[in-house]
């Protein structure tokens, strides 16, 4: 299979795959490599500029992993063939920083709102980012969970990569739990907006980052539109 794969798709791939593995013999050795490398919110105490790469490197567990790779191989792979490595891996990581980019956006604000509604209690921020443990303030428990929290994962660049070949392939068919064929156009598109219903649902019992799935898609959209347009170039 690796053999048949272009040549960034396979790099990614494998470096994914280090990292995980990686990541379930520290944690069996008490080391948090997730929440090491994992991307805190800029203006969480945890945050460190080489985050903003490691993160989508780093995933949940097994299941995230594997659909996140499994639509990765099928759609990424055809892209790299459509576009060159070069291109491909440029669309890749803007993807993925956009979806960071979003993700902070929203987060740092709430983060703020939180830290203001904390002073006001009479609270002290310093004191409280040392904490190890709940408490009965509810306030403060957000804040403890957004500064502690990391988004893991390649997805934001996934759907990046979704948007990408739903623009360029609207018409090409998927199969919905292996029997119910889909277009490309349909499918990424109501997946897109069921992930913006989330993001605004906003669920705190809900940990995935949908917010980051937003962001990729969109920056993804809008870099493939703009190479299109370049490009003069349409595919069916």
């Amino acid at each position: 299979m690796l053999n048949n794969l272009p040549q960034v798709t396979k790099n990614l791939l494998i470096l994914n795959i280090i990292f995980f593995v990686a990541k379930l013999f520290l944690t069996s050795q008490g080391i948090d490599l997730a929440g090491k490398l994992g991307a805190h919110y800029v203006n969480s105490p945890y945050f460190e500029p080489f985050q903003v790469v490691t993160h989508f490197f780093m995933h949940a567990n097994f299941i995230h992993i594997f659909f996140n790779m499994w639509i990765f191989v099928m759609l990424g792979g055809y892209l790299e063939r459509v576009w060159g490595p070069k291109r491909f891996f440029i669309f890749y990581i803007i993807s993925a920083f956009g979806a960071f980019a979003l993700f902070n956006v929203i987060g740092v604000y709430e983060i703020e709102t939180l830290k203001a509604q904390i002073i006001e209690q009479g609270n002290s921020i310093r004191e409280i980012n040392r904490l190890t443990a709940f408490t009965s303030n509810d306030t403060i428990n957000e804040y403890l969970i957004m500064i502690n929290t990391p988004m893991v994962g390649a997805s934001g660049a996934i759907f990046g990569v979704m948007s990408a070949f739903a623009i360029l392939f609207p018409n090409t068919e998927f199969r919905l739990y292996f029997a119910i064929p889909i277009k490309a156009k349909w499918f990424v598109g109501a997946y897109f907006l069921f992930e913006v219903y989330l993001s605004y649902l906003n669920d705190s019992g809900d940990s995935t980052a949908h917010l980051a799935h937003v962001g990729g898609a969109i920056v993804g959209a809008i870099i493939v539109l703009i190479w299109r347009k370049k490009d003069r170039t349409n595919f069916w």
